[in-house]
């Protein structure tokens, strides 16, 4: 089934109160990659200054108005990682998500990383998208592919985060937290061996706040961060799985910010630096 089809999942963010002209923005984009040379700096200003719901109307006139197809001539045009940020800014975020869990699975080897950050970090409502997008896009079962790429209890976790099932409200119960923080504590520190189904039946699905009441008694009762009791007990992809979603759970804006430091150490530079600066508001 065609992109297209499957680009209604963007409804939650269009947000369209700054003042846009899409044709304007079409033309100059038609404009920044006709003739000889590309004008980058162009595509850089039109497409960071709008949100995602506008590139798609964008998108859409460009094909209206020069029976072209935007990403296409993106794609000829641009190279490099400057050219994978720019078209991925051109998809609806589900979309993006399952292009990029399919391309951590396809072929020889696994991405495991890729399959961490998108299934530890989604919201329910996120994940289903997601495993709908997924089947509409390639016509196939995302749990099904997962479970065929990994093995064990890693694979047992990634599909508990794949049901998209944690628990949303916002209770915390006091007694049910002491209770699953000692659980954790005799599943880990306190056994030989580690009982890691303990692990994955509270961090999978007990709401945010529980367990950040969880996390709290947990380090009370054994003087030991959690993440530092899963580093000990744990190791591998298992250690990085549970380990991603207690950071998620505390604070997802940190833990990205922490990828995006460690997916940097050797900087950035030309256009790629440039447009990645626009996106996150900075000047130098």
């Amino acid at each position: 089934m065609a992109m297209a089809e499957c680009q209604d999942t963007t409804k939650t963010e269009c947000n369209f109160n700054s003042y846009y002209n899409a044709a304007e923005d079409a033309y100059r984009l038609r404009k920044a990659m006709k003739g000889c040379g590309t004008d980058e700096d162009a595509i850089i200003d039109v497409l960071t200054s709008r949100n995602l719901c506008q590139r798609l109307e964008i998108a859409k006139t460009y094909k209206t108005t020069f029976g072209r197809d935007l990403i296409d001539d993106l794609k000829s045009e641009l190279c490099g990682d400057f050219r994978r940020v720019i078209i991925a800014m051109m998809m609806p975020t589900a979309v993006y998500d399952a292009q990029e869990l399919r391309r951590a699975m396809k072929g020889l080897g696994t991405d495991e990383c890729c399959l961490i950050e998108i299934l530890a970090s989604r919201s329910n409502e996120e994940i289903q998208c997601i495993n709908d997008t997924y089947r509409c896009i390639y016509g196939r079962s995302l749990e099904r592919d997962i479970i065929s790429d990994t093995s064990g209890m890693f694979r047992r976790v990634l599909v508990s985060l794949l049901t998209g099932n944690r628990d949303v409200r916002c209770e915390v119960d006091d007694c049910l937290a002491e209770q699953d923080a000692q659980c954790l504590y005799h599943a880990g520190e306190k056994k030989f061996g580690t009982d890691e189904e303990q692990f994955l039946s509270i961090l999978c699905t007990r709401n945010r706040s529980h367990l950040i009441r969880v996390f709290d008694e947990y380090q009370r009762v054994t003087d030991k961060d959690i993440i530092d009791s899963i580093k000990s007990e744990m190791s591998g992809d298992l250690e990085n799985v549970f380990v991603a979603v207690v950071k998620c759970v505390r604070n997802t804006p940190a833990y990205f910010a922490e990828r995006l430091y460690k997916s940097m150490k050797g900087d950035t530079s030309g256009h790629y630096r440039k447009v990645l600066l626009c996106l996150c508001g900075g000047e130098d």
